[in-house]
């Protein structure tokens, strides 16, 4: 089996995840188009749809269902719309200069699928009863069987249609460890063939999705990580090992999407205030300049909006007009933008010793003549910072308030919990 060779033009990137039922009061993607202006006056570059699918009747969930119990993979949900108008979306968004990506359900079907009426009984993995099995605990779905590989080329087919007829520009593949790595090698394979360039996430953190065509991977054990640190269950020295492996363990190519929320974050574990509280800001930033990463912005947050979505019945974000937290995301975004140092993927990673890294991160990134030096106490405790900055000493601009700042060679300052500081050059 071949290696995939992936083109990997999404260093600097903003994604924004859409959740169409709970944006707008209407949740449909009519009602959504008008959000994109301001996505992209904040600096998004790509937009991933949750899945935009029918949803399964039988065993449905709430009174909407899940998003990931899909009774057709090409059609949408009528609750959101018609064909038509997603179409318009995708247009608004391209004509705007961001790109679209679904979410792509491959492990299972609701229990109600076209798929389950229409295609041989082999398609699915069976019970002792010859139903079709239920994966986990997920009573809504119906678990496709990749031994046969008839399914590997309707999944392909499926999402061949959506590249050719509706001219999306990749997707995010919902628990891509659970199918085979051969598979998606030889979905990317065709994919690669209709359109070179698709943008392929997984949802998972598996070292083979980047010899199989992906070009991004989620961050979960990151994002746990920053949550024990909030809670004070670990210490920044934690972090800083991770980043060390992290870097060890994927190619130079690899994105790795970095996020303080998502939709199964925010609807089971709570809002990335109630998770992070006042460390919500650090982590943040921390998301944006990490080496490799792909920062995600999830529905509300591009608010402050702190609430729990419903996951499976209709809670619509209330109206909101742009705040703090809004110019918050796009400072980070511009920093992130206007900076080779924080989107080129050969950008270097060096650490500052300091006199407190069990709490402190001191750091610089740097490539092609552009620097961002990072001061951040990654904390719950006021600290007195005491560290030598040498040949980073100088000149910079303050990334998120604005402003000249002088880095002295010898630096000495109190800091307040999850204080931090951005300097650009």
């Amino acid at each position: 089996m071949k290696h995939i060779e992936t083109v990997q033009p999404w260093g600097g990137r903003i994604l924004y995840e859409m959740n169409i039922r709970q944006l707008t009061a209407e949740g449909t993607f009519a009602a959504a188009i008008p959000h994109l202006a301001l996505l992209h006056a904040m600096g998004v570059d790509a937009l991933w749809l949750m899945p935009v699918y029918p949803i399964g009747e039988i065993c449905r969930k709430g009174s909407l269902g899940s998003y990931y119990s899909i009774r057709d993979y090409c059609a949408v949900n009528p609750e959101f719309g018609t064909m038509e108008e997603f179409d318009r979306f995708v247009a608004e968004a391209h004509a705007l200069g961001m790109q679209v990506l679904l979410d792509w359900v491959a492990n299972h079907t609701s229990r109600d699928a076209r798929w389950l009426a229409e295609k041989p009984y082999g398609w699915y993995e069976r019970n002792s009863s010859g139903e079709a099995a239920i994966p986990f605990d997920w009573s809504d779905t119906a678990k496709l069987d990749y031994s046969n590989r008839e399914v590997w080329q309707g999944e392909i087919d499926a999402m061949l249609f959506w590249l050719t007829k509706h001219h999306i520009d990749g997707f995010r593949c919902d628990m891509a460890m659970l199918m085979p790595p051969e598979f998606w090698h030889e979905a990317v394979s065709q994919l690669r063939q209709v359109k070179p360039d698709i943008f392929m996430l997984a949802e998972a953190e598996e070292r083979w999705l980047f010899d199989n065509g992906f070009n991004a991977c989620y961050t979960w054990r990151l994002h746990h990580m920053m949550c024990d640190i909030a809670q004070g269950r670990c210490r920044t020295d934690a972090l800083r090992r991770y980043i060390y492996e992290d870097r060890e363990t994927y190619p130079a190519p690899a994105l790795r999407m970095t996020f303080t929320s998502n939709h199964d974050e925010n609807s089971w574990n709570g809002s990335e205030f109630e998770r992070l509280g006042d460390a919500a800001h650090i982590m943040a930033a921390l998301t944006f300049v990490l080496p490799q990463s792909l920062p995600l912005i999830y529905t509300g947050q591009e608010f402050g909006y702190d609430h729990r979505f419903a996951f499976f019945d209709k809670d619509p974000m209330p109206a909101f007009t742009p705040n703090g937290q809004t110019d918050f995301y796009s400072r980070l975004a511009a920093m992130k933008h206007r900076n080779a140092a924080l989107h080129s993927l050969d950008g270097s990673f060096v650490e500052i010793r300091n006199n407190a890294e069990d709490c402190l991160m001191t750091f610089v990134r740097e490539s092609a003549g552009n620097r961002v030096v990072c001061i951040m106490n990654i904390s719950p405790y006021a600290i007195h910072a005491d560290f030598n900055t040498g040949i980073y000493a100088g000149i910079y601009r303050d990334a998120l308030c604005g402003g000249e700042y002088t880095l002295h060679t010898h630096v000495e300052q109190d800091m307040a919990p999850w204080q931090f500081t951005l300097l650009e050059a």
